[in-house]
């Protein structure tokens, strides 16, 4: 990759250094682009000073980097990439407001749909927006997985684009930052990807949370993926109400998913295991928040579908039934097990 220098000299910070920001942070940093790995973990922020980042799982890599907790942040960054769960926003955009300049670019890449919230704190003209196309485990401090193949991470790690759909120069900067790590597409249809992203993290994410399994006893099971066809039909009728399409991902279209009959069950099905089959050992962020008792995304990811649905008149009951499994795990503190997909028979 040929460098322009203007974003070379670009100053960089990964805020969120966690099981994607990992990856993200060393492969622009072994690609020679200054970035700064900001994490408010200090043991994970030592790790990663005293042992560089390093990448498990579909690629093997270990790259020295500069890692900092918040209260060490010295001067203005040029680029944010924003990895921080949507719960901690207030907090982490906050702590890092005095280290934003005028024209600097704050690219959100969380779950959900996050840009309004960014904004509100950091202003609409400094926000835009990405959806992450790959996943990735947290391992333990330092370290983390690529859960999908390394293949089609490069060929498809990101869309990124404004919240308004015009493209700006910005893009550009961004796009060649990102592109270190892999495909950087930028797109005029923001939203729309980032409703297409949200069904992706409200099937298998959103019920491997409330099940506590992997994607793989998800896909396995016949009464499991049944429930995430009719979690994706809600999540496509949601996104129709909002004005937005599905989009294609990995050469398919996502509008597939929505449900005219009960017929097209079996269909569906294949879909999705077709599409989902090498990602099988992989854990949600969610489930990985609840087993280190952390409070999850649940109403950044299911419950958008859920209040935009509501909002329509539309009726989501398998993503409701999603949301109140996962808040009892969060209240309880305990994980639920496989037999709990038996709280969706009644639906």
């Amino acid at each position: 990759m040929q460098k322009n220098l203007e974003v070379a000299s670009m100053r960089t910070a990964i805020l969120g250094a966690g099981a994607l920001g990992i990856i993200i942070g060393a492969l622009i940093a072994k690609n020679g682009y200054p970035v700064d790995l900001v994490d408010s973990y200090k043991e994970n922020v030592d790790a990663l000073n005293a042992n560089g980042a390093t990448v498990t799982g579909f690629l093997e890599l270990n790259v020295p980097v500069r890692a900092l907790t918040p209260d060490q942040l010295e001067g203005c960054y040029d680029l944010v990439l924003l990895l921080t769960k949507q719960t901690n926003n207030e907090t982490a955009l906050t702590q890092f407001l005095p280290h934003l300049h005028k024209d600097s670019i704050v690219c959100t890449l969380q779950n959900g749909i996050p840009e309004e919230s960014v904004a509100a704190y950091v202003g609409k003209d400094r926000t835009i927006g990405g959806a992450v196309m790959f996943g990735a485990t947290w391992e333990k401090p330092g370290v983390s997985r690529l859960a999908s193949p390394y293949e089609n991470t490069r060929k498809f790690a990101f869309t990124i684009g404004e919240i308004d759909g015009v493209l700006r120069p910005r893009m550009q900067q961004v796009q060649e930052i990102l592109e270190t790590v892999g495909k950087a597409e930028v797109i005029p249809n923001l939203m729309e990807v980032r409703w297409t992203k949200l069904l992706m993290n409200a099937t298998f994410s959103g019920l491997s949370a409330a099940l506590n399994c992997t994607f793989g006893d998800v896909l396995a099971s016949p009464k499991a993926i049944e429930c995430v066809v009719h979690i994706a039909d809600e999540t496509v009728k949601a996104c129709h109400a909002q004005g937005y399409r599905m989009v294609e991902v990995l050469g398919e279209s996502f509008e597939q998913f929505e449900l005219k009959s009960d017929a097209e069950i079996p269909q569906k099905i294949e879909l999705f295991r077709r599409l989902w089959d090498n990602q099988g050992a992989q854990k949600g962020s969610m489930l990985q928040d609840l087993e280190k008792g952390r409070k999850t995304e649940i109403d950044c990811i299911n419950g958008v579908v859920c209040k935009k649905g509501r909002e329509a008149g539309i009726s989501t009951p398998y993503n409701d039934k999603v949301v109140e499994l996962i808040k009892e795990e969060e209240k309880s503190g305990r994980l639920h097990d496989f037999s709990y997909l038996s709280r969706f028979a009644a639906i």
